[in-house]
């Protein structure tokens, strides 16, 4: 067993107990992963990061319930896919707007491009070009292609079929590439 498994272990006992210094330790060690994956789900920075604060708190609180048959960083990732899901959902249905969507600026850069910037690019245009698709698109795509996710974890997640995930899955990355041949034209 690592050394870092078995210090992860040691702090979510103490975090059981209520030590708030393991529960600042387990928090500092999974944000930034946790508030990216969010992020990738409700396209707010905002909203991504009350999503993840309430992930942590909704972990902390039923840390009890978790068994240890999964890592703790899976375990966590569920719980902020899960809450930024149900947060996209709950927005969609208010039709709101988001302080980002305001105050979002687009910035030019000026100057050459090096290999590494231009894949940047083209990475930064994949997905703002993701943002752009229908949402079971954009989510399943972002849960298979982004976070990893395998079919059946979709199924569950997105509460749909095997074959139904397949096919969006399918449909969603011949929407993408439609869409990025129509940007790079």
């Amino acid at each position: 067993m690592s050394q870092q498994k078995l210090n992860t272990e040691v702090l979510l006992q103490s975090c059981t107990q209520g030590d708030r210094f393991a529960q600042a330790e387990i928090y500092n060690r999974y944000y930034k992963a946790m508030y990216n994956t969010a992020l990738r789900i409700v396209k707010d920075s905002f909203e991504a990061e009350d999503v993840m604060q309430e992930s942590f708190l909704n972990a902390f609180t039923k840390l009890d319930t978790f068994k240890g048959e999964v890592a703790f960083g899976a375990w966590l990732k569920r719980i902020v896919v899960n809450n930024s899901i149900h947060h996209y959902r709950k927005k969609q249905r208010n039709n709101e707007v988001s302080l980002g969507e305001v105050m979002h600026k687009v910035e030019d850069k000026d100057g050459v491009v090096t290999d590494h910037e231009f894949t940047n690019v083209q990475a930064q245009k994949v997905l703002e070009t993701m943002k752009k698709l229908k949402d079971n698109y954009r989510i399943s795509l972002t849960l298979h292609l982004i976070e990893g996710y395998d079919h059946e974890e979709i199924c569950d997640i997105m509460e749909i079929s095997y074959a139904n995930c397949r096919t969006t899955i399918s449909r969603a990355k011949e929407s993408l590439r439609k869409k990025l041949r129509e940007v790079c034209i």
